[in-house]
């Protein structure tokens, strides 16, 4: 057989959408368009290997599992997770900027104040220390019935203990008093709301 020299080959172009590619099954040639193969097509089970870019921010597919995925900064409006949320970092588990808020009380340490935000500070009037129990109702549009509300005392020279009681739908109390003390200042309560259910 004699060799045959192959000096160029033509410059092979992109195929267009309505380009036919022949294919011969069992011994007769049939046809398969560009777009039925690439334009709207369903993959089964395709082992895809290690995708260097893409979008799937249109995919409605309930069935799609990410096994370790490094997903970097994502934003949504919620998550549900059936384990258990960690965080292996120094930035901890909590609220972002914008999600807080503070308000300061007025007329006195009885008054409510109104702050709808998930976590916050709130200033009391001034007024002198007492170790007798003082309760205000704070007026949160965020708190359900069946939340938590985690509560501190930021500031302040008197030491208070403090106490949340009557969490109802848009609103909770604090009730607080000083271990003793009488200074006239104005400490700042910090508080977060921790979303909860009953059952």
């Amino acid at each position: 057989m004699a060799t045959i020299a192959i000096t160029s080959l033509p410059v092979a172009t992109a195929a267009a959408v309505g380009d036919v590619l022949p294919i011969v099954q069992s011994g007769t040639t049939k046809q398969v368009t560009n777009a039925l193969l690439f334009t709207n097509s369903t993959l089964v089970a395709p082992a895809l290997g290690t995708v260097a870019s893409g979008n799937i921010s249109a995919c409605t597919s309930t069935g799609m599992v990410m096994v370790t995925p490094v997903i970097g900064a994502a934003t949504g409006t919620s998550l549900t997770a059936t384990g258990t949320i960690v965080s292996t970092g120094t930035a901890g588990v909590g609220y972002a900027t914008g999600a807080g808020g503070a308000v300061t009380q007025i007329t006195s340490r009885t008054t409510g104040v109104t702050l709808n935000k998930t976590s916050g500070a709130i200033t009391l009037v001034s007024a002198a220390g007492s170790a007798t129990a003082a309760t205000f109702t704070v007026t949160n549009s965020t708190v359900a019935a069946t939340d938590v509300i985690i509560l501190n005392q930021k500031s302040g020279t008197d030491l208070y203990d403090l106490m949340v009681t009557a969490v109802a739908a848009g609103s909770f109390n604090i009730t607080f008093r000083t271990t003793g003390g009488t200074t006239t200042e104005t400490p700042v309560f910090n508080f977060a709301v921790i979303k909860a259910v009953a059952a």
